[in-house]
């Protein structure tokens, strides 16, 4: 790895399990979690690679930080609280130990920031580009836990956080809009989980997904999980100031909404729920009609594609 091998790398990054005994200070090959009476565990894991998950060439505390964030994201959307993760990286040859000590201070910055603390994982060489893959742990009280089935008919389709701002971001990333302030750009690398709205989640949300893969595909598994259908008006999107003036130049206002509702990588919530959520807004709702439905001023939009695949 470039002048420094796989032992030398763990050592360097003993210090972010932050004494959690959990880890048993990755001198072991295997952590052993506590339980918590009371609380059920929540798990999740997110993969990213260089070139289709983040730019090429981007900085390594922000691919570091991008990869704890969009793991977290899944957390609140459970109306999770952070405990822990588990770390692969696959490095190449390219990647210097500057930008691997980079990696490592991103990964440090965002688990004092989330209270999250590395408990083990794996390290390898790879002649590809980057892969990085973090599984993460969360608390959520026994039987609290939000999840995608769980709608109901006749609940609102809420959204809380801004849409097309992921979509946005990679082409002001790329140079290809402008961002004049950088937030665009800042919001693609690092976005921010909605981990505060998980008392409002516990409380109030009946099922909640966040959005990754774009509004209406996640939308949709929301409705899928609970055997039911939606429906999104298009007019009602919430969005950001940026956002709101890219689409002032845009000459066909729907089509321009759509690919906003497609485009992925928002880390926004889609919440179904039977009345408000504080800072979430209505966008549609769920009915016992199978599929999806897309509407602009009450007419219907025609689909092409609901979201991200691979």
């Amino acid at each position: 790895m470039s002048g420094q091998d796989e032992f030398a790398w763990i050592a360097r990054l003993r210090g972010l399990t932050r004494g959690e005994p959990a880890a048993l200070n990755l001198m072991d090959d295997a952590a052993v979690l506590p339980s918590r009476p009371g609380f059920d565990l929540v798990i999740t894991k997110d993969a990213m690679v260089e070139g289709v998950h983040f730019l090429e060439g981007e900085a390594g505390d922000v691919v570091a930080r991008r990869l704890l964030r969009t793991n977290l994201s899944d957390l609140a959307a459970k109306a999770a609280e952070p405990f822990g993760y588990a770390l692969m990286t696959a490095f190449p040859a390219s990647k210097d130990a500057a930008w691997r000590e980079a990696f490592a201070t991103g990964l440090e910055a965002d688990g004092a920031a989330y209270g999250l603390v590395l408990l083990g994982g794996d390290t390898v060489s790879t002649p590809g580009p980057v892969a990085v893959s973090a599984t993460v742990f969360g608390w959520v009280p026994a039987g609290k836990a939000v999840l995608r089935a769980g709608a109901r008919a006749g609940d609102q389709l809420l959204v809380a956080g801004c849409i097309g701002d992921g979509l946005l971001g990679l082409k002001a990333a790329r140079g290809d809009v402008a961002d004049p302030a950088g937030r665009l750009a800042a919001h693609y690398r690092l976005p921010e989980p909605r981990l505060d709205l998980r008392d409002a989640l516990r409380a109030r949300a009946h099922a909640c997904a966040d959005v990754s893969d774009g509004l209406l595909a996640d939308a949709l598994h929301i409705a899928e999980a609970s055997g039911l259908g939606v429906h999104i008006a298009l007019e009602r999107l919430p969005l950001s100031a940026e956002a709101g003036a890219w689409l002032a130049g845009e000459a066909d206002p729907c089509a321009a909404r759509l690919a906003l509702a497609t485009g992925g990588d928002d880390y926004a919530l889609v919440i179904a729920a039977s009345g408000p959520i504080a800072g979430a807004v209505a966008v549609g709702g769920f009915s016992a009609e199978q599929g999806v439905r897309v509407t602009f001023n009450g007419a219907p939009v025609e689909l092409a594609a609901l979201g991200f695949r691979h």
